[in-house]
């Protein structure tokens, strides 16, 4: 039987353990472990925050487990507005872009152009190390808080490792689904006799 002091310890340890291999999984896509010691991992954590429940803390690898999807949003005002993209069609539109942004900073930039992946912007904001509030677009002045449907996506951090990093800082991305997934889901969907879904846009939201 272990003592308070030996299981907040060894949840720590196994925490770590998880979220570390969680990255090397879904966001460097090499891991290092298998299915079985990671799922032996975290069982061993549910038992032990089973049995220690005031030893669960907001950022456990534990909270992506078990049904804590919601529908039921806070809505939150941005502290810096989230604004969408524009879009253009001509060269000539691209021109009176580029002549606006000179007019506004002068000639000392570089354009970075990529991909655009097509999902739902998203806000993440970390407090002292540690994801605290997730939010939607919204209208660009407020949105919704998601952050424990956020929490259950693998590849974003519950809790920062080791380094020097703001007190407060926010993170702003785009949560998508790539069309393997969007496939594997539609097909498990069929199976259970559900609708598809018509899009990974709109199932990613």
């Amino acid at each position: 039987m272990m003592t308070k002091t030996e299981a907040r310890k060894r949840i720590k340890q196994l925490s770590g353990q998880i979220e570390k291999h969680n990255f090397k999984y879904y966001v460097q896509s090499k891991p290092e472990i298998s299915d079985f010691d990671f799922d032996m991992m975290l069982q061993q954590l549910l038992a032990l925050e089973k049995q220690f429940p005031d030893l669960v803390s907001p950022d456990s690898p534990s909270q992506r487990v078990g049904g804590a999807v919601t529908k039921n949003f806070r809505n939150v005002r941005h502290r810096y507005p989230m604004m969408s993209l524009g879009n253009t069609y001509s060269a000539e539109e691209l021109a009176d872009f580029d002549s606006r942004v000179r007019k506004s900073i002068g000639d000392r930039f570089r354009y970075a152009c990529e991909l655009k992946f097509d999902g739902v912007a998203i806000g993440i904001t970390y407090r002292d190390g540690r994801i605290v509030q997730a939010l939607t677009r919204g209208d660009g002045v407020t949105g919704d808080d998601v952050v424990a449907n956020v929490k259950t996506i693998r590849s974003v951090p519950l809790r920062l490792p080791p380094g020097k990093y703001p007190d407060e800082f926010e993170v702003r991305g785009e949560i998508f689904m790539t069309r393997k997934v969007f496939g594997n889901i539609n097909a498990e969907r069929v199976d259970i006799g559900e609708p598809p879904f018509a899009n990974p846009r709109n199932s990613a939201s």
